[in-house]
C-alpha cells in the first residue's frame, strides 16, 4: 500500500476538522476533549479510516486528491474507532 504525501496532507486536514466534530458528539459539550485532544484525534482517526479503507478497498468513487466524503467518512470512522480503541484498553 503507497500513502502519497498529497492523499497524507488530505487526510491531516480532514482529520483535524473531523475530530473536531467527534470530540463534540462524544464528549457533547461545545469543547469536545480541548482543542489539542480534538485535533490528535481527528489526525489518527484520519490516518487509521484512511489506512483501513485503503486495505478494505474501500472507494466510494468520490475523488481522488480532494477533500471528499470520502474522506471525511473514513476519518470520522477511524475517529470513533481510535475512541473505542482508547475505551477499552483504559479498562
Amino acid at each position: 500500500m503507497t500513502i502519497s504525501l498529497g492523499q497524507l496532507i488530505i487526510w491531516l486536514i480532514i482529520g483535524a476538522l473531523v475530530g473536531t466534530l467527534v470530540g463534540r458528539l462524544v464528549k457533547d459539550r461545545r469543547r469536545g476533549f480541548g482543542f489539542g485532544g480534538n485535533l490528535l484525534l481527528g489526525l489518527v482517526g484520519a490516518v487509521v479510516g484512511g489506512i483501513l479503507f485503503d486495505l478494505l478497498n474501500i472507494d466510494l468513487g468520490l475523488g481522488s486528491l480532494a477533500i471528499t466524503a470520502e474522506d471525511l467518512i473514513a476519518a470520522f470512522a477511524g475517529s470513533l474507532l481510535v475512541l473505542l480503541a482508547l475505551r477499552f484498553v483504559r479498562r
